[in-house]
């Protein structure tokens, strides 16, 4: 498995910060967008992620996390425009992870998972968290949201449907509010300028309105 950092991404979503891909064997099965569904699946995006995957780009993990420590203090970064934490399917690389997690002190780092919250998962990404690596946990509907909130591990995204993407602030079940990524719906907001999915102690859930070649999918897991 290999690890791709770019210095200053051209995705307009992002903005001009460090990102990086890793192979596609990182993604747990188990995730609902995995055949079908995930917005890296489609576009300029997939052909790199596959490049990355089939070995034709990146680097070993330990020359990864080097750049990764190299990179200016303060430097906000993105982990994983594709891809998910190290470790393959469903696990965590938990010595691989706090690698990066270290490397990345000093540093804005964040990220997102759809790797299970099993136990020891919920271990492993609490305790980077609370290291400043910012994971974020993946939910797939908004039920599923108050569930990976109740574990108390990170911050919680989720992926929304058209509608309630439309209406920007939207409720879970159990009351928590969602704030839907302002970057999905202002062109003058990316990552770089909003940094809202890098805090670790932010009160409200963040949405991704299905979106990508495979949102109508992404949408119907949404809808659950």
């Amino acid at each position: 498995m290999l690890t791709h950092l770019v210095l200053e991404s051209r995705n307009g979503k992002t903005g001009p910060i460090p990102v990086s891909t890793s192979s596609k064997a990182t993604c747990p099965a188990s995730c609902p967008l995995y055949a079908k569904g995930c917005y890296a699946g489609g576009g300029p995006l997939a052909m790199h992620w596959r490049a990355v995957t089939n070995g034709q780009r990146g680097d070993e993990w330990p020359v990864f996390v080097s750049k990764i420590a190299a990179l200016p203090d303060g430097q906000l970064w993105r982990h994983n425009q594709a891809g998910d934490l190290p470790g393959v399917d469903a696990k965590i690389d938990r010595k691989a992870l706090l690698a990066l997690a270290k490397a990345s002190s000093g540093k804005r780092g964040f990220t997102y998972t759809h790797k299970p919250m099993n136990k020891a998962n919920v271990a492993t990404v609490t305790m980077v968290n609370n290291l400043g690596f910012t994971v974020n946990l993946s939910a797939n509907t908004l039920a599923d949201a108050d569930r990976l909130a109740d574990t108390k591990a990170g911050p919680v995204v989720v992926v929304l449907d058209a509608a309630e993407g439309v209406r920007h602030t939207v409720t879970t079940p159990a009351g928590r509010t969602v704030e839907t990524c302002p970057a999905t719906y202002r062109d003058d907001v990316s990552c770089a300028t909003c940094q809202l999915c890098q805090r670790v102690d932010r009160k409200v859930i963040v949405g991704f309105p299905a979106h990508g070649v495979s949102k109508k999918a992404a949408a119907a897991v949404a809808r659950g």
